[in-house]
């Protein structure tokens, strides 16, 4: 079977994903939201919502309509559709139950609602998932020693409501308002350098959002979305090395290294091949 595999998201720890998938031959199709939230947008396939296209390390995502998708599928480039409730799987045209795969990468950390169709392999990246439950296979996200890991019983490890690393590299907004850029991604930054600014529509109030420390500015949410108080905007990496910017991340090559696994630990099984 040649299936096609739909990605649920597009954000950096997806696009690592994507990336192991499609180079390892398979076809691949991303559905994002309108104003997609990813921060690290310099390797997200998601920036092809605001771009119209987006190449990470070589490989091109499209945005494109549905009449377009297999279009882009011909060209070897990855489409993405604005679609958030997976519409595509209704579409009988483009997608059938017994030849197509979802990966649901959108790491929203609690239970997902529920899929009312079946596909022929269904797996959840992170927390809130459950194998065996409302997914196939779960795969570890959280850094660890089962960093990557496949489940195809139970659930990878809870959400522990902190950032991994120093917890100051996180940017979060302090209230809900307008996000305004004072640096792009990539920048060079001293400590307490004016990187963003957010303006509220409530009262007027404007708030600075500066630099921790020196580094560089690893990511900062895409200005046209409205940001509300204590979502993440933005990443301050010390090691202070802009290339960095442009290569997806060990932990998300890892969780793609895990999905690649499960698809074909599923394959064998489908054909009658013991592990």
């Amino acid at each position: 079977m040649n299936p096609l595999i739909i990605i649920r998201g597009g954000g950096d720890l997806a696009s690592g994903v994507i990336l192991r998938l499609h180079r390892s031959g398979f076809q691949i199709a991303i559905l994002e939201l309108e104003k997609p939230l990813a921060v690290r947008r310099t390797v997200s396939f998601s920036q092809a919502v605001y771009d119209g296209a987006q190449t990470v390390e070589g490989v091109t995502a499209r945005l494109v309509s549905p009449d377009q998708f297999q279009d882009a599928l011909d060209a070897g480039e990855i489409p993405v559709l604005v679609d958030p409730n997976a519409n595509i799987l209704h579409n009988q045209f483009l997608t059938s139950p017994q030849s197509t795969y979802v990966i649901d990468a959108r790491l929203m950390k609690s239970a997902p609602e529920f899929l009312d169709v079946n596909p022929a392999l269904h797996i959840g990246l992170g927390p809130g998932f459950c194998a065996g439950e409302n997914c196939h296979a779960v795969i570890e996200t959280r850094r660890s020693h089962t960093l990557g890991r496949v489940y195809w019983s139970g659930s990878a490890q809870s959400d522990s409501g902190q950032p991994e690393g120093d917890p100051q590299r996180v940017l979060r907004a302090p209230h809900t308002g307008t996000l305004t850029a004072h640096a792009n991604i990539g920048d060079r930054l001293k400590a307490g350098q004016l990187i963003a600014e957010i303006q509220s529509q409530i009262g007027n109030p404007k708030s600075e959002i500066c630099s921790p420390f020196d580094g560089t500015l690893r990511g900062l949410i895409h200005p046209s979305v409205e940001v509300t108080q204590g979502m993440k905007i933005g990443d301050v990496d010390p090691r202070d090395d802009p290339a960095l910017c442009s290569l997806v991340s060990d932990k998300a090559l890892s969780v793609g290294g895990g999905v690649l696994e499960a698809i074909l630990v599923w394959e064998r099984r489908m054909d009658g091949e013991t592990e």
